[in-house]
């Protein structure tokens, strides 16, 4: 498992154990949040669910990226229209978060993420088979690494 390894942050930990009890990445990445976003894990799944597979299996933004853009609206996004300068800091820190994906794993396009697999836009059914070969947990976990440590250095949050 991609989240075996030392200092897995507890956020990091949740997604991969959702993603692998059977949501989909975007569910798997915003669910894990719900404890600081006050949405529950059911809200936060479905609201995010058709985010998946690249925006509803059609492999383009990475359902982990769509997540991790939910999370830092749902914390520090604006809700006046006239907030410029939250939306500028919105926008600021979406693209950092979304440049670091990107730098770790050199795209945030699920087509080019899973480049070489077999590609569908129907769900796939989740098997042993499956886990094994989709790099998928890796995305989850690498995303929620990413909002965590955000979420520590950028807004001062004990996750821990």
């Amino acid at each position: 498992m991609y989240y075996d390894k030392e200092n897995i942050t507890p956020h990091e930990k949740k997604a991969c154990e959702l993603f692998l009890s059977g949501y989909n990445c975007a569910q798997a990445v915003f669910a894990a949040f719900s404890d600081l976003t006050g949405i529950s894990e059911k809200d936060s799944a479905r609201m995010i669910s058709a985010f998946g597979g690249g925006m509803s299996g059609q492999r383009r933004t990475c359902g982990t990226v769509s997540a991790m853009l939910m999370v830092a609206g749902c914390l520090t996004g604006y809700s006046e229209a006239d907030d410029y300068d939250g939306k500028v800091e919105l926008y600021k820190n979406g693209k950092a978060l979304c440049e670091e994906f990107e730098s770790l794993l050199s795209s945030q396009i699920c087509s080019e993420l899973l480049r070489g697999m077999k590609l569908s836009s129907t769900p796939a059914v989740r098997t042993t088979e499956y886990y094994k070969a989709r790099p998928c947990v890796k995305f989850c976990a690498v995303a929620a690494n990413i909002l965590d440590n955000w979420l520590i250095k950028d807004l001062g949050y004990d996750i821990h």
